[in-house]
């Protein structure tokens, strides 16, 4: 009696494999980060949920104004400086009336035993700065990131302390699979530190 042996050496179908395993791991990861940072942010011990006004975090993102909600800087760091900080906050309050969360985007920075200040920080030069958008369908999340393409990012921090922090950004987020582009321009935050905005 001869056994049939399965082939499972087919490259095509490995290829594709190893494609969709590290999408979907990728995707796993920004939402898990996303959803770390916010909920670390909706502890606070005063329930602050701070509508003032005067603080905002607001882009157009292919030409769309929005304003963000639920958002929050944080950051981290040894002898009152930043070697890390982090903005973020989603298009609609979150979470939706649902439970699930919309689309969302965020900024980080990392400067590691170093000391972010006043500046401009860009992608590609800066090597531990990165920035997403995270799209919500029905078949799971779409990430657009400065993380594998030489595309332009720009982040000016006008002021920045434990008090919060005020800049601009604009520049080009790209899904990896499609290679489409989502162009952001008029970025700008006025945000205090570990407090969460809603407008």
């Amino acid at each position: 009696m001869t056994k049939k042996v399965h082939n499972s050496n087919d490259p095509k179908k490995t290829i594709s494999l190893i494609h969709k395993t590290a999408r979907l791991v990728r995707q796993l990861l920004s939402i898990s980060l996303i959803a770390i940072i916010f909920s670390a942010c909706s502890s606070d011990d005063n329930g602050s949920d701070n509508n003032n006004s005067d603080y905002y975090l607001k882009a157009s993102l292919n030409g769309q104004a929005m304003t963000f909600y639920n958002v929050n800087f944080q950051g981290s760091g040894d002898d009152n400086r930043f070697s890390h900080i982090t903005i973020a906050g989603f298009e609609d309050h979150y979470p939706t009336a649902q439970g699930t969360a919309p689309n969302s985007v965020d900024f980080e920075i990392w400067r590691t035993g170093g000391d972010i200040k006043a500046g401009t920080y860009s992608t590609p030069t800066e090597p531990e700065m990165v920035s997403r958008y995270a799209v919500q369908t029905s078949n799971g999340t779409i990430v657009y990131s400065t993380q594998a393409f030489n595309d332009i990012f720009t982040v000016k921090i006008e002021s920045i302390s434990k008090n919060g922090i005020k800049g601009t950004f604009s520049g080009k987020l790209r899904n990896l699979e499609s290679g489409k582009a989502i162009e952001v321009t008029e970025g700008s935050f006025n945000l205090p530190y570990e407090d969460i905005i809603n407008p």
